[in-house]
């Protein structure tokens, strides 16, 4: 990580849920409002940083093209982006802290969630990250996520900017984003595909989202945000994330100067536990659960995508089977593939012959594939497909 500061990170930063405290007047705009006033960004930035933060993030979550389009304001996203960035830059600056660039949830979802193109999204998620690197922010931070579909594209995005990039997934109080999916199996897949931080937003005062914390803290091998959702911040608050800071989680984002105030109490004079950096990397995952693999694998007979491929993974004995094999022969395979990615009770590995087409299967497929090894593509070729994507080979 590029980041030149040590661990804990206290980064303060505000997501687009409360632009209220930007003084931004209702039914505006916020994004391009807050680009027009900068000197509410200075007001907001100054804050977090006199509160305590080490780092800074522009308020660009909500300024891509989706939506901006709410606004008739798409064809504006690389401008409102770039002077939001250059308002928050002066600030930071002046505290000379890096400063990062948010990037929000697109709120288009993939089916089986919704009727969205996956390579739409990515076009979306690629525009703002342009804009962002463009602008020069030192990392990125991909807040307050709602799906697994939008974490994969925004961070491929943000994987072709040589960034830092932090991810976090927006949870309600059970530790679910919208489309059910949990930390660990986005854990999994997002590291692999080369996320500098993963972790969640949600109410950290709630028992089920602190668990989801620690049930991922031992299969992580990049540190762990936390990010409460609370405006207000109490001494309960900091009473509750504490024990986070120590097990090991350490990045902390705050939205308010109270919080920001609360999470620096909470992780003073609080050593976190060291990791090693090293985890169950041998796992794969769907949006909603993860499944770590032993060493020796049981494959099904290949299985051909259809309008029945749901039913069959379903249907699969896992007393017989520990693996899923699917086999994708073109693009419309791949998007069958990726249509039914959560219907599944058991890893899923997939045989294709060309490059073309399991690029296309792993791009689809919202979580972490493997990709069978008797596959006759080169070596060279499948090895570095498989990095992109962060799929096993096996």
């Amino acid at each position: 990580m590029d980041v030149p500061l040590q661990f804990p990170l206290l980064l303060g930063g505000t997501t687009g849920e409360n632009p209220d405290v930007f003084g931004v007047p209702r039914g505006e705009c916020a994004e391009k409002w807050i680009a027009e006033h900068p000197d509410s960004v200075a007001r907001v930035l100054n804050g977090f940083s006199e509160a305590g933060a080490q780092a800074l993030c522009a308020p660009t979550a909500y300024a891509n093209r989706a939506c901006l389009n709410a606004f008739g304001l798409g064809d504006k996203t690389g401008e409102i982006n770039k002077n939001l960035v250059e308002s928050a830059r002066k600030s930071a600056r002046t505290a000379g802290k890096p400063l990062g660039g948010a990037v929000g949830p697109t709120g288009l979802f993939v089916p089986p969630f919704g009727n969205a193109d996956f390579d739409d999204i990515y076009e979306i998620c690629r525009e703002q990250v342009r804009a962002l690197d463009e602008a020069r922010v030192d990392f990125l931070f991909l807040c307050s996520q709602t799906c697994l579909s939008d974490m994969r594209a925004a961070l491929l995005a943000a994987r072709t900017t040589n960034l830092p990039v932090f991810v976090s997934a927006a949870v309600d109080g059970s530790g679910r984003t919208l489309t059910g999916g949990n930390l660990l199996p986005s854990l999994i897949t997002l590291q692999a595909m080369g996320a500098d931080a993963v972790g969640l937003r949600g109410t950290f005062e709630k028992e089920d989202i602190k668990e989801e914390i620690f049930r991922a803290l031992p299969h992580a091998e990049v540190p762990l945000v936390i990010q409460p959702a609370e405006n207000e911040a109490t001494e309960k608050t900091a009473e509750k994330i504490r024990p986070l800071i120590k097990a090991g989680a350490s990045v902390l984002c705050g939205e308010s100067e109270r919080l920001i105030r609360a999470m620096k109490s909470a992780a003073e004079n609080c050593v976190s536990a060291a990791r090693s950096g090293k985890s169950d990397s041998f796992a794969a995952a769907i949006e909603r659960e993860a499944f770590f693999l032993g060493e020796d694998l049981v494959y099904s007979p290949p299985i051909l995508c259809s309008s029945t491929l749901g039913d069959e993974l379903i249907g699969l004995d896992d007393e017989q089977v520990s693996v899923a094999l699917v086999r994708v022969c073109s693009l419309d395979d791949a998007r069958i593939l990726g249509r039914n990615s959560s219907m599944t009770r058991l890893p899923v590995a997939v045989r294709a012959d060309s490059p073309v087409v399991l690029d296309a299967a792993l791009r689809y497929f919202q979580g972490r594939l493997i990709v069978d090894s008797d596959c006759p593509i080169e070596r060279e070729i499948l090895e570095p497909l498989a990095a992109k994507y962060g799929a096993v080979i096996y």
